[in-house]
């Protein structure tokens, strides 16, 4: 097939990756303005909110996952235009996830007390609790949210969710600019002030997505909740089916990185320090990376309700070289700009250097995290949960951690030794997937041809 068949598509995955990829910007944005506002007031209140967010990216991964089960749903219900399933989906979703919302926010606060037992600096531990208790509240809104932006992505209406993120990024530097420097009557509340920041932004993005999506035409019918209308364990038992493998699969990666943060704190604060600001720096070129992703799900899911394999992989491809040259640019940006990058984080000379050594680092794995994810999207539009979810465990934990364990010790190569095991297991990820998806989809081509050729 001529690449032209592949590149012809990158308009189309673009029209719909975008808004997603700016929305997902906006998730990330929050942490990097809380990083760069709090980073004024030096490397330990910065290092707090790595570690708080540690916990709390724990959680998000979880809950995260499960709504991602909505989108490939509605995405097939949609193919098929079968508005009365894609209804039942979406209700189910919603419920499922102020669940999830509740749940997590109660697990942050009986886990907070970790913190105290992973020998991580006892100033650090003490700034990072209140932040984490204001900032585990903020679960059950974005949960709520994720459910409401997952069905939106699943009818390919990717921008509402994406005017929602932003406008609450607005009101999150606002509020952090007020309560954390004590601007005005506000009172100056430094890490506190940056979580409530963030607590109020997430509930005004999740009135912001409903009142927007329940007035627009297209969603009118997906909005009717009848009187008849029952909970169906059946429809709970396939989103769980499919949210719990992606959860996991979440969870596995979201857990090397977490645990990246941990080891930094072995080292010290600058290292702690300088590990956030790198991998804040990294998750922003990541979600451009899970734009491609989201985008991927939709459109496999839509070929899957229509039964066109041939064009399934065809578009599945697309999406994986359109990731591979975006994340080569950013490879050759954070080499180019390593040692500009950190400066606007923080004003110590050594938490400078020792971020921009990881910036290369980074540098290296921005391929293989960007087509990992990617793939794991295509994977979850053919509804194909399991085996990925047993292959992520291996990349991240039998490949990746063992060498940022071993080598990211003081005597060996230090946060570099780290970050070296995140490359080994994101390098792992994207071979071993592509693989999968390789597999799978010329298996149902063959399966369609010969259904084809049995019906001549």
């Amino acid at each position: 097939m001529q690449l032209s068949a592949y590149t012809k598509e990158f308009g189309k995955n673009l029209h719909i990756a975008f808004p997603v990829m700016l929305g997902q910007l906006g998730h990330v944005m929050v942490g990097l303005v809380d990083n760069l506002m709090i980073g004024q007031l030096g490397p330990a209140p910065l290092a707090a909110v790595s570690l708080g967010n540690s916990l709390v990216f724990i959680a998000l991964s979880l809950g995260i996952g499960f709504s991602f089960a909505i989108t490939p749903l509605i995405a097939e219900a949609d193919g098929a235009q079968d508005i009365n399933k894609g209804r039942s989906y979406f209700h189910h979703g919603v419920i499922l996830c102020t669940i999830n919302g509740i749940l997590l926010f109660l697990t942050l606060l009986v886990a907070k007390p970790v913190l105290y037992y992973l020998d991580q600096p006892p100033e650090v531990v003490e700034l990072a609790i209140p932040y984490l208790n204001i900032v585990a509240f903020s679960m059950i809104p974005l949960m709520i949210f994720q459910a409401f932006k997952q069905f939106a992505d699943g009818l390919s209406q990717t921008k509402y969710a994406m005017y929602a993120t932003l406008i609450a990024n607005v009101v999150n530097v606002i509020f952090n600019y007020l309560l954390i420097y004590g601007i005005w009557f506000f009172p100056r509340l430094e890490l506190e002030g940056a979580a409530i920041g963030t607590l109020i932004s997430r509930f005004f993005m999740l009135w912001f997505v409903w009142e927007i999506l329940r007035r627009k035409k297209k969603f009118t019918e997906y909005f009717k909740w009848g009187k008849k209308e029952s909970l169906n364990a059946e429809v709970f038992k396939r989103l769980l089916s499919l949210g719990f493998p992606t959860a996991l699969q979440m969870l596995f990666e979201v857990g090397i990185f977490t645990a990246t943060v941990f080891l930094a704190g072995l080292l010290g604060t600058n290292p702690q320090a300088a590990n956030q600001i790198a991998l804040n720096l990294a998750s922003m070129t990541f979600m451009i990376a899970v734009g491609l992703g989201v985008t991927a799900t939709i459109r496999v899911g839509n070929q899957k309700g229509l039964a066109n394999f041939k064009n399934l992989r065809r578009v599945a491809l697309s999406t994986f070289l359109l990731v591979f040259l975006i994340e080569a640019v950013f490879a050759l940006g954070f080499i180019l700009l390593k040692s500009w990058l950190p400066t606007f984080y923080i004003d110590n000379a050594e938490v400078i250097i020792l971020a921009s050594q990881l910036l290369v680092v980074a540098a290296l794995f921005q391929l293989s995290d960007g087509l990992q994810v990617v793939i794991l999207g295509a994977l979850r539009g053919l509804q194909d949960v399991k085996i990925p979810t047993v292959i992520c465990f291996i990349a991240y934990w039998i490949i990746g951690f063992p060498v940022s364990w071993y080598y990211g010790k003081a005597e060996n190569l230090g946060s570099m030794g780290i970050w070296l095991g995140l490359l080994a297991g994101l390098s792992a990820s994207a071979l071993m997937l592509y693989i999968r998806f390789n597999y799978l989809s010329k298996k149902l081509i063959l399966q369609e041809a010969n259904l084809v050729q049995s019906k001549i």
